[in-house]
C-alpha cells in the first residue's frame, strides 16, 4: 500500500494517489499542476521514509480541481439578561485538489 502524510494550510493529510483533498483557497487555476514538498511520512512497497520535519526525497503531484464553498458555520454570542445576542455565519472558500502520482 502507497500512501503518504502531508502538511497543507496548517493540516495533516492521508493521501493516496486517485483521491481527493479539500484544503484552503489557493490562488490557481482549475486545471493547474502542482508540486507538494511538505511530506511528513511515505511509505511505498518497500520503504518507510519519515520526515525530520519533512522528507525530502518524496514529492507529490496534484492538480487544481474547482474552488467552492465549504460547510456554513454559525456563530453565535451571547450574554444572558443583557440582551445581547449576536449571530454571524461564516464559508470558508476551499479549493478541491486531485492527487496524481507520488514520487518516491
Amino acid at each position: 500500500m502507497e500512501y503518504v502524510i502531508i502538511e497543507a494550510s496548517g493540516r495533516q493529510h492521508w493521501i493516496e494517489p486517485g483521491k481527493f483533498i479539500d484544503v484552503n483557497n489557493l490562488a490557481l487555476k482549475s486545471g493547474s499542476k502542482i508540486l507538494i514538498r511538505r511530506i511528513l511520512f511515505g511509505r511505498n512497497q518497500e520503504d518507510i521514509f519519515i520526515g525530520k520535519p519533512y522528507v525530502s526525497q518524496v514529492q507529490v503531484e496534484a492538480t487544481v480541481g474547482n474552488h467552492f464553498l465549504g460547510p456554513k458555520v454559525i456563530v453565535y454570542k451571547m450574554k444572558p439578561k443583557k440582551k445581547y445576542r449576536r449571530k454571524n455565519g461564516h464559508r470558508q472558500q476551499l479549493t478541491r485538489l486531485m492527487i496524481e502520482k507520488n514520487t518516491f
